[in-house]
Protein backbone atom coordinates (compact mmCIF):
# COMPACT_ATOMS: atom_id res chain seq x y z
CA UNK A 1 0.00 0.00 0.00
CA UNK A 2 2.87 2.32 0.89
CA UNK A 3 4.64 1.47 -2.63
CA UNK A 4 1.60 2.56 -4.67
CA UNK A 5 1.09 5.85 -2.01
CA UNK A 6 4.83 6.44 -3.01
CA UNK A 7 4.25 5.53 -6.57
CA UNK A 8 1.47 7.79 -6.69
CA UNK A 9 3.41 10.71 -5.04
CA UNK A 10 6.16 10.59 -7.95
CA UNK A 11 3.60 9.99 -10.68
CA UNK A 12 2.21 13.18 -9.51
CA UNK A 13 5.52 15.07 -9.00
CA UNK A 14 6.64 14.18 -12.48
CA UNK A 15 2.92 15.83 -13.98
CA UNK A 16 3.64 19.19 -11.95
CA UNK A 17 7.43 19.33 -13.12
CA UNK A 18 6.32 18.94 -16.72
CA UNK A 19 3.18 21.45 -16.18
CA UNK A 20 5.91 23.83 -15.10
CA UNK A 21 8.52 23.40 -17.64
CA UNK A 22 5.41 23.78 -20.30
CA UNK A 23 3.98 26.84 -18.50
CA UNK A 24 7.83 28.08 -18.74
CA UNK A 25 8.45 27.49 -21.80
CA UNK A 26 5.12 29.06 -23.54
CA UNK A 27 6.20 32.14 -21.27
CA UNK A 28 9.45 32.15 -22.94
CA UNK A 29 8.08 32.40 -26.36
CA UNK A 30 5.49 34.89 -26.06
CA UNK A 31 7.87 36.92 -24.14
CA UNK A 32 10.19 36.56 -27.36
CA UNK A 33 7.77 36.90 -29.72
CA UNK A 34 6.80 40.20 -27.55
CA UNK A 35 10.08 41.53 -27.80
CA UNK A 36 11.78 40.42 -30.86
CA UNK A 37 10.40 43.55 -32.69
CA UNK A 38 11.96 45.82 -30.97
CA UNK A 39 15.35 43.58 -30.06
CA UNK A 40 15.25 43.54 -34.17
CA UNK A 41 15.09 47.43 -34.51
CA UNK A 42 18.69 48.00 -32.43
CA UNK A 43 20.75 45.65 -34.99
CA UNK A 44 19.12 47.93 -37.61
CA UNK A 45 20.04 51.50 -36.61
CA UNK A 46 23.55 49.96 -36.80
CA UNK A 47 23.48 48.73 -40.48
CA UNK A 48 25.75 50.44 -43.20
CA UNK A 49 22.72 50.04 -46.25
CA UNK A 50 21.30 52.79 -46.62
CA UNK A 51 18.10 51.53 -46.01
CA UNK A 52 16.96 49.30 -43.36
CA UNK A 53 17.51 46.04 -43.49
CA UNK A 54 17.70 42.74 -41.29
CA UNK A 55 20.70 41.82 -40.32
CA UNK A 56 22.36 44.06 -41.53
CA UNK A 57 24.99 43.93 -44.02
CA UNK A 58 27.42 45.43 -42.36
CA UNK A 59 28.14 47.86 -38.62
CA UNK A 60 28.55 51.79 -38.66
CA UNK A 61 28.20 54.80 -36.41
CA UNK A 62 26.92 56.87 -38.98
CA UNK A 63 23.44 56.80 -38.42
CA UNK A 64 23.73 57.90 -35.36
CA UNK A 65 25.73 60.80 -36.35
CA UNK A 66 23.05 61.63 -38.90
CA UNK A 67 20.56 61.63 -36.21
CA UNK A 68 22.54 63.76 -33.96
CA UNK A 69 23.53 66.06 -36.64
CA UNK A 70 20.15 67.00 -38.13
CA UNK A 71 18.57 70.32 -36.79
CA UNK A 72 15.22 68.52 -37.49
CA UNK A 73 15.62 65.56 -35.57
CA UNK A 74 17.26 67.29 -33.01
CA UNK A 75 14.41 70.32 -32.69
CA UNK A 76 11.80 67.50 -32.65
CA UNK A 77 13.32 65.46 -30.17
CA UNK A 78 13.87 68.57 -27.51
CA UNK A 79 10.16 69.84 -28.43
CA UNK A 80 9.44 66.44 -27.18
CA UNK A 81 11.61 66.50 -24.53
CA UNK A 82 10.07 69.63 -23.02
CA UNK A 83 6.50 68.64 -23.36
CA UNK A 84 7.34 64.95 -21.54
CA UNK A 85 9.13 67.15 -18.77
CA UNK A 86 6.32 70.01 -18.24
CA UNK A 87 3.54 67.06 -18.82
CA UNK A 88 5.01 64.88 -15.81
CA UNK A 89 4.84 68.10 -13.84
CA UNK A 90 1.30 68.73 -14.77
CA UNK A 91 0.28 65.22 -14.14
CA UNK A 92 1.68 63.94 -11.27
CA UNK A 93 0.23 67.53 -9.59
CA UNK A 94 -3.28 66.80 -10.82
CA UNK A 95 -3.49 62.79 -11.12
CA UNK A 96 -2.17 62.84 -7.07
CA UNK A 97 -4.37 65.40 -5.81
CA UNK A 98 -7.24 63.51 -8.09
CA UNK A 99 -5.97 60.12 -6.02
CA UNK A 100 -6.24 61.98 -2.82
CA UNK A 101 -9.68 63.38 -3.15
CA UNK A 102 -11.13 59.75 -4.68
CA UNK A 103 -9.25 57.71 -2.19
CA UNK A 104 -9.50 59.38 1.01
CA UNK A 105 -12.41 62.21 0.68
CA UNK A 106 -15.89 61.72 0.09
CA UNK A 107 -17.39 62.93 -2.69
CA UNK A 108 -20.75 62.68 -4.39
CA UNK A 109 -20.33 60.73 -7.35
CA UNK A 110 -17.05 59.14 -6.70
CA UNK A 111 -17.11 56.99 -9.15
CA UNK A 112 -18.32 58.76 -12.25
CA UNK A 113 -15.39 61.18 -11.53
CA UNK A 114 -13.47 58.43 -11.39
CA UNK A 115 -14.57 56.81 -14.56
CA UNK A 116 -14.32 60.33 -15.70
CA UNK A 117 -10.60 60.38 -14.99
CA UNK A 118 -9.67 57.01 -16.31
CA UNK A 119 -11.45 57.71 -19.11
CA UNK A 120 -8.35 58.23 -21.79
CA UNK A 121 -7.31 55.16 -21.08
CA UNK A 122 -10.22 53.12 -22.83
CA UNK A 123 -11.75 55.89 -25.13
CA UNK A 124 -9.40 55.12 -28.43
CA UNK A 125 -6.88 57.70 -28.97
CA UNK A 126 -7.72 58.68 -32.67
CA UNK A 127 -11.22 59.57 -30.90
CA UNK A 128 -9.66 62.10 -28.68
CA UNK A 129 -6.81 63.49 -31.44
CA UNK A 130 -10.06 63.92 -33.44
CA UNK A 131 -12.00 65.85 -30.82
CA UNK A 132 -9.01 67.93 -29.70
CA UNK A 133 -7.75 68.82 -33.38
CA UNK A 134 -11.47 70.50 -33.46
CA UNK A 135 -11.44 72.12 -30.02
CA UNK A 136 -8.10 73.26 -30.34
CA UNK A 137 -7.90 74.20 -34.25
CA UNK A 138 -10.20 77.39 -33.56
CA UNK A 139 -7.93 78.53 -30.51
CA UNK A 140 -4.59 78.35 -32.36
CA UNK A 141 -3.78 75.41 -29.94
CA UNK A 142 -2.50 72.92 -32.92
CA UNK A 143 1.46 73.25 -33.53
CA UNK A 144 2.38 74.62 -29.94
CA UNK A 145 3.43 74.07 -26.65
CA UNK A 146 0.32 74.75 -24.69
CA UNK A 147 -1.42 72.91 -26.96
CA UNK A 148 0.56 69.89 -26.51
CA UNK A 149 1.19 70.35 -22.56
CA UNK A 150 -3.02 70.49 -22.05
CA UNK A 151 -3.85 67.28 -24.65
CA UNK A 152 -1.04 65.66 -23.11
CA UNK A 153 -1.36 65.87 -19.55
CA UNK A 154 -5.38 64.75 -20.42
CA UNK A 155 -3.71 61.29 -21.90
CA UNK A 156 -1.07 60.47 -18.88
CA UNK A 157 -3.66 61.96 -15.68
CA UNK A 158 -5.09 58.24 -15.57
CA UNK A 159 -1.63 56.16 -14.91
CA UNK A 160 -0.93 58.83 -12.20
CA UNK A 161 -4.32 58.36 -10.72
CA UNK A 162 -3.82 54.82 -10.31
CA UNK A 163 -0.59 54.62 -9.06
CA UNK A 164 -1.32 57.21 -6.30
CA UNK A 165 -4.16 55.20 -5.69
CA UNK A 166 -2.66 52.27 -5.31
CA UNK A 167 -0.19 53.65 -3.08
CA UNK A 168 -2.80 55.25 -0.70
CA UNK A 169 -4.81 51.94 -0.49
CA UNK A 170 -1.94 50.74 1.24
CA UNK A 171 -0.98 53.67 3.15
CA UNK A 172 -2.05 53.24 7.08
CA UNK A 173 -4.43 56.35 7.81
CA UNK A 174 -3.60 55.44 11.75
CA UNK A 175 0.10 57.46 10.87
CA UNK A 176 -1.96 60.91 9.62
CA UNK A 177 -4.00 60.36 12.00
CA UNK A 178 -1.33 60.21 14.74
CA UNK A 179 0.55 63.11 13.25
CA UNK A 180 -2.99 65.37 13.39
CA UNK A 181 -3.41 64.44 17.20
CA UNK A 182 0.23 65.68 17.81
CA UNK A 183 -0.83 69.28 16.47
CA UNK A 184 -0.11 69.21 12.90
CA UNK A 185 -1.75 70.41 10.35
CA UNK A 186 -3.90 68.81 7.66
CA UNK A 187 -0.87 70.09 5.32
CA UNK A 188 2.23 69.22 7.62
CA UNK A 189 0.60 65.76 7.69
CA UNK A 190 0.58 65.18 3.86
CA UNK A 191 3.88 66.36 2.99
CA UNK A 192 5.76 64.77 5.92
CA UNK A 193 4.15 62.35 7.10
CA UNK A 194 1.48 60.97 4.03
CA UNK A 195 3.46 61.97 1.16
CA UNK A 196 6.90 60.15 1.85
CA UNK A 197 4.69 56.75 2.21
CA UNK A 198 3.38 57.23 -1.06
CA UNK A 199 6.49 58.65 -2.94
CA UNK A 200 7.06 54.83 -4.81
CA UNK A 201 3.64 55.18 -5.87
CA UNK A 202 4.02 58.87 -6.72
CA UNK A 203 7.22 58.49 -8.95
CA UNK A 204 5.74 55.58 -10.89
CA UNK A 205 3.33 57.47 -12.14
CA UNK A 206 5.67 60.45 -13.25
CA UNK A 207 7.87 57.99 -14.79
CA UNK A 208 4.56 56.37 -16.83
CA UNK A 209 3.36 60.02 -17.51
CA UNK A 210 6.76 60.96 -18.94
CA UNK A 211 7.24 57.63 -21.23
CA UNK A 212 3.45 57.75 -22.44
CA UNK A 213 3.95 61.97 -23.26
CA UNK A 214 7.21 61.14 -25.35
CA UNK A 215 5.87 57.80 -27.40
CA UNK A 216 2.58 59.17 -27.69
CA UNK A 217 1.53 59.18 -31.46
CA UNK A 218 -1.65 59.55 -32.25
CA UNK A 219 -2.89 62.51 -30.84
CA UNK A 220 0.78 64.36 -31.44
CA UNK A 221 -0.01 63.34 -35.22
CA UNK A 222 -3.15 65.42 -35.55
CA UNK A 223 -2.33 68.61 -33.53
CA UNK A 224 1.30 69.42 -34.40
CA UNK A 225 1.98 72.23 -36.83
CA UNK A 226 5.11 72.47 -39.16
CA UNK A 227 7.04 74.20 -36.44
CA UNK A 228 6.31 72.03 -33.23
CA UNK A 229 6.68 68.73 -33.96
CA UNK A 230 6.90 65.91 -31.92
CA UNK A 231 9.59 63.58 -32.79
CA UNK A 232 6.90 60.43 -33.01
CA UNK A 233 5.27 63.14 -35.69
CA UNK A 234 8.88 63.58 -37.54
CA UNK A 235 9.09 59.37 -37.17
CA UNK A 236 5.74 59.55 -38.91
CA UNK A 237 6.85 61.61 -42.15
CA UNK A 238 10.13 59.77 -42.59
CA UNK A 239 8.81 56.63 -42.55
CA UNK A 240 6.85 57.85 -45.52
CA UNK A 241 8.88 60.18 -47.12
CA UNK A 242 12.70 59.31 -46.09
CA UNK A 243 13.15 55.37 -45.09
CA UNK A 244 16.33 55.31 -43.72
CA UNK A 245 18.33 53.57 -40.68
CA UNK A 246 17.72 57.18 -38.49
CA UNK A 247 14.46 55.81 -38.26
CA UNK A 248 15.58 52.66 -36.23
CA UNK A 249 18.18 54.99 -34.25
CA UNK A 250 15.46 57.01 -33.08
CA UNK A 251 13.15 54.18 -32.22
CA UNK A 252 16.53 52.50 -30.07
CA UNK A 253 17.25 56.15 -28.09
CA UNK A 254 13.55 55.84 -27.44
CA UNK A 255 13.97 52.35 -26.07
CA UNK A 256 16.35 53.02 -24.29
CA UNK A 257 14.71 56.03 -22.68
CA UNK A 258 12.20 53.87 -21.74
CA UNK A 259 14.28 51.30 -20.20
CA UNK A 260 16.32 53.44 -17.96
CA UNK A 261 13.19 55.30 -16.28
CA UNK A 262 12.13 51.95 -15.88
CA UNK A 263 14.84 51.09 -13.90
CA UNK A 264 14.48 53.89 -11.58
CA UNK A 265 11.61 52.94 -10.73
CA UNK A 266 12.55 49.68 -10.25
CA UNK A 267 15.69 51.12 -8.11
CA UNK A 268 13.23 53.78 -5.96
CA UNK A 269 11.24 50.55 -4.99
CA UNK A 270 14.20 48.33 -4.60
CA UNK A 271 15.29 51.70 -2.16
CA UNK A 272 12.20 52.04 -0.28
CA UNK A 273 11.93 48.21 0.66
CA UNK A 274 14.90 48.35 2.09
Amino acid sequence: MSEIITLHHRRSFRLRFIGKIAAGFALAVILLFLILPTLIVIPMSFGSAPYIEFPPSGMTLKWYGQYFGDPDWIAATLFSLRIAFFTTISATLVGTLAAVALVRGDLPGKSLVLGLALSPLIVPHIIIAIALFLFFAPLRLTGNFFGFLLAHTTLTVPYVVISVSAALQRFDPILEMAALNCGAGRGRAFFQVVLPQIAPGVITGAVFAFVSSFDEATVAFFISGIEGKTITRKLFEDIDYNLTPVVAVVSTISVAVSLLLMGAIRCAQTRKSS
